[in-house]
């Protein structure tokens, strides 16, 4: 299929594009990488009146570091994030979820902010942005204004920004001292969407684990945070009997909708695998950096 009928504007600024974005309202829609939006137009499942365009908007494409965090503009390309030496050094759970998005064929166009503002659930940058705290950058003709992450997913493909607005950036924390990550899924091919996925960040002090973040992808509407797999591991030496533990606790009380990959109950039992997985990366990552 084809799109249907649209009006298409080129951007060069991001005070022209938020002036029209201003005008537009919610019958605007960016295009960045357009590795999901062009798809759903395709298929009409999207079909908006205007499409505007900021991949002329070049000052938006940068990755820089700013006191203690990196800050990914809406331009820059994954496969840029996931090479960029800076991003392997200071969010290293950043670069490693990268790999696991689709194919480097759309990492190359694909942008790491597009796929957060997108807001597919299960998708991993979503997930990765919660996991690690991140600060997202919203603009609009009025001025911008900063969302942590915990608060900008609201539902499927559902977030805080308002007609008129654009995430401009999404910035995220250096790696403090002492700590491992790991993001893990399982899909049916990879490349494809996650079945279920976990993102894991955390610290060690004197042997005990000091924080700990535990994000799913894949098995609800927005990724999950597993709050109380975190508290099972805080204060806790992180062995085989607590790690499983926390495990047990990610997908306590998880239903995912079932689909034709596979029912809720199995959703489940991927889920607390990949839970368990990142867990024990995390931890061995954690050891060798101290």
């Amino acid at each position: 299929m084809k799109p249907a009928a649209f009006a298409y504007h080129p951007m060069k600024t991001l005070a022209e594009t938020t002036a029209l974005l201003a005008e537009l309202g919610d019958e605007g829609r960016i295009l960045a990488g357009g590795q999901s939006l062009v798809p759903l137009m395709n298929f009409r499942l999207a079909q908006p009146s205007h499409v505007v365009d900021i991949n002329g908007v070049t000052e938006l494409a940068y990755i820089r570091r700013s006191g203690d965090r990196i800050a990914i503009g809406a331009l820059a390309r994954q496969a840029q994030v996931e090479r960029s030496e800076d991003v392997r050094r200071d969010v290293p759970l950043l670069a490693e979820a990268l790999t696991w998005v689709a194919h480097p064929p759309v990492r190359h166009r694909g942008t790491v902010v597009g796929s957060i503002a997108h807001a597919d659930p299960a998708a991993e940058l979503p997930s990765v942005a919660l996991a690690l705290d991140a600060l997202i950058t919203i603009a609009s003709a009025s001025g911008s204004r900063t969302v942590p992450a915990e608060e900008f997913f609201v539902g499927p493909f559902s977030t805080v920004i308002r007609a008129g607005e654009l995430v401009t950036e999404v910035s995220f924390p250096v790696a403090p001292p002492n700590s491992g990550h790991a993001f893990a899924e399982f899909a049916r091919r990879h490349g494809d969407f996650a079945i279920a996925g976990a993102a894991v960040t955390l610290t060690l002090d004197g042997g005990k684990v000091g924080t700990a973040r535990i994000v799913l992808c894949g098995v609800g509407p927005i990724p999950l945070r597993a709050r109380r797999a975190e508290e099972t591991l805080r204060g806790a030496v992180p062995d085989e009997s607590v790690v499983a533990a926390a495990a047990d606790a990610a997908v306590d009380g998880l239903e995912p909708s079932a689909d034709i990959h596979g029912g809720s109950a199995y959703r489940v039992k991927v889920a607390r695998e990949q839970v368990h997985k990142a867990i024990t990366t995390a931890v061995e990552r954690a050891r060798v950096a101290r």
